[in-house]
């Protein structure tokens, strides 16, 4: 789950990572008098609170001298669309004078199966285009989970970004709390960005990024809450109610994925855009779907108006590849437009689901493999 950055904010003041005072609107009235009930100095920066990158380009980050100009800017803001998503929320803080911006993050490294620091004396910009224009200035450090933050990793990071050892205290506090953090939440990414020295010398996180893995959520009583402010899309909310995983992936894809696992859906995602073609959603059916519960999640995926192609791909193990076929096709009987479905059925009764496939008459067509399904979308398309 992709934190907003106002709770990205919440986590760091809870571990005592410095922040700018700020205040969170979600109503359009009173703007001036909320801002002074939190004893905001002006300039401020209203920043509005959407699950996507790029928001200052878009022009969801503007700065306000009084409470005039705050009060016009929420009024522009709240409630509006920002690339695609409607902005429910607003985080309005004091504007920073950095005298420098750094970059901080602790990710998840898959390679070294540890926490990988990551930091650059070049903050305030994507960390992506330091790496592509100026690798040099990026350090990487993987962390011990049995040693956490030691002494050398400061030293190092200072030295290397020749950075002042001066700070040395200040960031070994804010990289021990942003490690605790990143560890008790079960995170996936914490990132500040920048992460701003001031005129008094003091370090500030003035923007955050916080992921954390969906799995750990339970145990989290704060995320779970949180997460029930974010708006669902209908689609995913139907999935959910089944145990499936909907995933909206590109806004204008007229071809659907399913599939029992996340890493085959991911392989058939990576063949269907290797060829030219986009993928609009996908869904993964997890472990021992029945027919009637198949049924239910192709009826959802062709329910989508701008999916006109679905590939549905299985391993039967635990869910039988008879059941899939079945569910296909008691799903295609009540199914009134004429869409596209290729079926890779793989595993447990194969033979028997492939047969109900073969027996759905028009526009269904099962293949031996995943490369075959993809070329049979290709063929579609031009159908």
């Amino acid at each position: 789950m992709k934190l907003l950055e106002y709770k990205a904010k919440e986590l760091f003041e809870k571990y005592d990572i410095p922040t700018m005072k700020g205040v969170v609107l979600d109503s359009k009235e009173g703007v001036a008098a909320k801002i002074d009930e939190a004893d905001l100095e002006y300039p401020v920066v209203v920043k509005a609170q959407v699950q996507v990158g790029g928001r200052g380009k878009a022009g969801g980050i503007q700065f306000a001298d009084d409470g005039k100009q705050a009060q016009e800017i929420v009024e522009k803001l709240l409630f509006s669309d920002l690339k695609g998503l409607k902005v429910n929320k607003l985080l309005t803080v004091e504007k920073a004078s950095p005298e420098k911006e750094w970059y901080l993050s602790i990710m998840l490294d898959r390679l070294t199966k540890c926490p990988l620091i990551i930091f650059s004396a070049l903050g305030g910009v994507d960390i992506e285009e330091v790496a592509k224009t100026d690798p040099d200035k990026i350090m990487k450090v993987p962390i011990n989970p049995m040693l956490g933050i030691q002494d050398y990793i400061i030293r190092y990071l200072l030295l290397k970004a020749q950075i002042d050892m001066a700070h040395f205290v200040e960031m070994k506090e804010i990289l021990k709390q942003l490690y605790k953090m990143f560890m008790e939440y079960g995170c996936m990414l914490a990132e500040i960005n920048p992460l701003a020295l001031d005129a008094n010398g003091k370090i500030i996180a003035l923007d955050g990024k916080v992921d954390i893995d969906d799995s750990a959520i339970y145990r989290l009583p704060d995320i779970a809450e949180f997460e029930k402010t974010l708006p669902v899309e209908a689609l995913e909310k139907e999935a959910s109610d089944f145990n499936f995983l909907y995933i909206e992936i590109e806004k204008d894809g007229d071809v659907a994925v399913m599939s029992n696992g996340s890493g085959m859906l991911m392989s058939c995602i990576d063949l269907i855009s290797k060829k030219g073609m986009k993928v609009g959603a996908a869904l993964d059916l997890g472990g021992g779907a029945t027919a009637d519960r198949i049924k239910e999640a192709v009826r959802i995926v062709l329910s989508c108006e701008k999916i006109d192609k679905l590939f549905i791909s299985i391993f039967g193990g635990i869910t039988r590849c008879d059941e899939v076929a079945k569910g296909v096709k008691l799903a295609l009987q009540e199914q009134k437009e004429n869409k596209t479905v290729i079926v890779r059925l793989e595993g447990t009764n194969k033979q028997e689901g492939v047969e109900v496939i073969d027996s759905i008459d028009g526009g269904v067509v099962a293949v031996d493999s995943i490369p075959q399904g993809v070329e049979a979308l290709d063929l579609r398309r031009y159908d």
